[in-house]
């Protein structure tokens, strides 16, 4: 078999010469070089291809993985490289990470890739800057504040863990991470849509959801049958489920069969920003599925990973600090993508203006020089210097793009917690750990085994 470089495989797609290609690539990607700035050390990898393919391979997400590793050891904290299309300089400083996240709107945007906006839609809270981002954030997070705290959500949650977790009587091991996916978005969209869980509607929008999320960690090929493809058809259907509710609300509670609409005990998020007279319909649509996305995916993340590490440390159980923890050393959200605006000089160094900024936030938080055995689950850490561990990780985003439903993830997974481990014991399989994907995954699901009723109360988890 004849193995062909990146360069050589474009020529002949573009069915030009080798020399031609290479020259003209070459003259592109020198373009982007700016010599003329002192920029970090680095590497830019293959003319328009760059580095990409090679950041985003799967490690265990307890480490930086290898590239980072390899680039930190050669070039620095921070260093430039060539990712997903732009030339870019890339920080696993901790310094500079708070830096650029609580400057974002000043000095830096939000700068994700088209695919993902092909993906997320145009007003979504990850895309939207400026005064549409702070109006529906704003809405994001004053629903969810009233949510947290609210009764009916609460035992709303201690419910569905019941539940769900008397389904598992007499199963001898569980896939964890579907099931807790299952539980996230059931809880979401009930709290959300007033979407009972064993409504059919629940089951398509769960099923609709991860064809979504599938898309965020493929390559963006827009072609029939690829997996981006997929996800952006699976958005389009949400959008118009979500569509659909809402006209069913304007016209009086009536359904499309005629009956009358769900009861509804209480109203729900979207009742809420349909009386607003300053959102359009797609506006109305983004951040349903926004919130349902942040509270799918960081809550059913978090929770596998609290879950995968208590089962290699059980004495962990009696700690409070252990979601804390699970977010260093998981860390549910490996980076985020920005880019300067101005010229920025960090100490040495000038970042250029229009360059893509990506902030490592495992880069701290496995810091051998900000934490003692970092890559070990240690929930002691938080014991004694809670106040100094908090400034040295960035578990959910931070400034003014800090997750909104960070909080509410919290509050969640505690009261999941409580109930699991007042009930049950297990063990995960010694081959099972958490990847980086970018996002976490867990290729086996996370089978728990031995799965079996606990004895004696444990303490509450507290956040």
């Amino acid at each position: 078999m004849v193995l062909l470089s990146p360069i050589s495989l474009l020529s002949l797609l573009l069915g030009i010469g080798l020399p031609t290609v290479s020259y003209i690539l070459l003259k592109i990607f020198a373009a982007h070089e700016n010599p003329a700035k002192n920029l970090p050390l680095g590497s830019m990898g293959w003319p328009l291809l760059g580095e990409t393919l090679v950041f985003l391979k799967p490690h265990s997400s307890n480490s930086v993985g290898t590239f980072l590793q390899q680039h930190c050891s050669r070039y620095g904290k921070v260093f430039k490289s060539h990712l997903f299309g732009s030339p870019t300089i890339v920080s696993c400083d901790l310094e500079l990470n708070m830096f650029v996240l609580q400057n974002k709107g000043k000095l830096f945007q939000a700068s994700y890739p088209k695919s993902i906006h092909g993906i997320v839609g145009k007003h979504s809270l990850l895309t939207v800057s400026g005064n549409l981002h702070r109006k529906l954030r704003s809405i994001a997070v004053s629903f969810i504040s009233v949510s947290k705290s609210s009764p009916d959500f609460l035992d709303l949650v201690q419910k569905l863990s019941i539940s769900m977790m008397g389904s598992w009587n007499g199963c001898k091991q569980v896939s964890f991470f579907e099931q807790a996916k299952a539980f996230s978005l059931r809880l979401m969209v009930k709290n959300l849509l007033s979407v009972k869980p064993e409504e059919p509607l629940a089951s398509r929008i769960l099923e609709d959801f991860e064809t979504f999320m599938t898309g965020f960690v493929s390559l963006p090929f827009n072609f029939p049958g690829t997996a981006y493809a997929k996800a952006v058809k699976a958005r389009a259907r949400l959008s118009s489920t979500v569509r659909e509710i809402m006209e069913e609300r304007r016209k009086g509670n009536i359904n499309s069969n005629g009956g009358l609409l769900r009861e509804r005990e209480e109203e729900d998020f979207l009742d809420v920003i349909l009386s607003k007279q300053n959102l359009t319909d797609e506006e109305i649509v983004s951040i349903v599925l926004d919130i349902m996305l942040g509270g799918y995916e960081t809550t059913a993340t978090l929770m596998s990973l609290i879950v995968h590490f208590l089962g290699h440390a059980p004495l962990a159980f009696h700690k409070l600090k252990v979601i804390y923890e699970a977010m260093r050393c998981g860390t549910v959200v490996k980076f985020v993508h920005r880019k300067a605006l101005v010229d920025i000089k960090f100490e040495e160094f000038v970042i250029p203006s229009g360059w893509k900024v990506l902030p490592i936030f495992t880069g701290a938080h496995l810091d051998p020089d900000l934490h003692e055995n970092a890559t070990e689950f240690d929930p002691w850490r938080w014991t004694d210097n809670c106040k100094e561990m908090n400034k040295k990780i960035i578990a959910l985003g931070g400034g003014v793009k800090l997750c909104p439903g960070s909080e509410f993830a919290k509050v969640v997974i505690a009261f999941f917690l409580h109930h699991l481990v007042l009930s049950y014991r297990w063990k995960t399989k010694p081959d099972e750990c958490p990847l980086a994907y970018p996002y976490v995954q867990f290729r086996k699901g996370l089978m728990l085994e031995q799965f079996h009723r606990g004895k004696g109360p444990l303490r509450l988890f507290t956040i």
